[in-house]
């Protein structure tokens, strides 16, 4: 298997467990969600870590957090994950994972639109078409159920937030993701020791086996897909990464409503159906910009020679 190859094996395998993902925290949802958010912090920095040591790469995390701007950066970047994962794992809990899906259908689109406002990147009439689409599934579905999708609306916004904000951090994937859960480690202990010693210090971790198990790995589920996909990225072009990256979302609708049964009615189905219309049109765009632009560069290169 050649290098691309290996790329999109690791892109599908990373997007996998994260589509998958909600059948492991359904297993836990007996026990507070911002307990799990904890202790998913406090296992991913064990996690990342000791990758980092096993890569002699401990001191880059030192130069990650070395000034007061880096640290104000990932401190945000850590303030729109750990919101990420908590409203992920609350859904999770409360029956709405078929909206959770819908967050990470509407986050690529949300990210044009993020583009648009903090970058002052032009809309394409395609881009523009699919965005409006977008708008209108969440209007519609407001409309129809009386209340608007606000997991949807704050999963994908927080993750294209999160998006923006990696744009200034100089530093690896690993590296930069191992900094903000170091900064969040402090709230993730004062988190576990009020379970444990407040009120009737019911915390779950050490009450069960199982339970403590799979809260000490949520660490490893955290950290492996995210290896992955920045494996895969370095290997594989970004189109291929969009295409593949809805397998995700695809695969936690799934779960939702074929493993969760959640209820999925007519205003539910006209809404996704506006949202895969819409990313069909991105994508198609997006591969076709991608295909341009390599042809460019083609040209550019053999005119180079040329002159040479």
């Amino acid at each position: 298997m050649g290098e691309a190859g290996k790329g999109v094996a690791a892109m599908v395998a990373a997007c996998t467990i994260w589509g998958l993902s909600p059948l492991f925290y359904k297993m836990l949802e007996h026990i507070a969600p911002i307990e799990i958010l904890a202790h998913r912090t406090l296992w991913s920095l064990a996690f990342f870590a000791g990758v980092l040591l096993l890569q002699r790469r401990l001191g880059a995390l030192g130069r990650a957090l070395g000034g007061f701007r880096a640290a104000v950066i990932i401190g945000f970047a850590a303030l729109m994950i750990s919101t990420n994962w908590f409203i992920f794992i609350m859904s999770i809990q409360i029956g709405k994972a078929t909206e959770a899906s819908m967050g990470y259908y509407l986050f690529p689109l949300v990210a044009v639109v993020i583009g648009m406002v903090a970058f002052g990147e032009k809309l394409g009439r395609a881009q523009a078409v699919a965005v409006a689409l977008a708008a209108l599934a969440v209007a519609l579905l407001t409309w129809g159920l009386g209340v608007a999708p606000w997991i949807a609306l704050v999963l994908s916004i927080s993750f294209g937030m999160y998006g923006l904000v990696k744009k200034y951090i100089s530093v690896g994937p690993v590296v930069s993701v191992t900094a903000e859960v170091l900064l969040l480690s402090p709230i993730a202990l004062l988190v576990l020791w009020i379970f444990h010693t407040g009120g009737d210090g019911s915390g779950a971790f050490g009450a069960s086996v199982s339970d403590s198990a799979l809260l000490a790995f949520s660490g490893p589920l955290t950290g492996t897909p995210l290896i992955l996909f920045s494996y895969a990225t370095r290997r594989v072009r970004m189109a291929t990464v969009g295409l593949v990256q809805y397998l995700n979302p695809t695969l936690q609708f799934f779960c939702a409503v074929m493993v969760f049964g959640e209820p999925f009615g007519p205003w539910h189905a006209t809404a996704f159906a506006l949202i895969w219309t819409a990313l069909a049109i991105y994508s198609v765009t997006a591969v076709r910009a991608e295909r341009a632009a390599r042809r460019a560069r083609a040209k550019s290169s053999e005119l180079a020679t040329g002159v040479r």
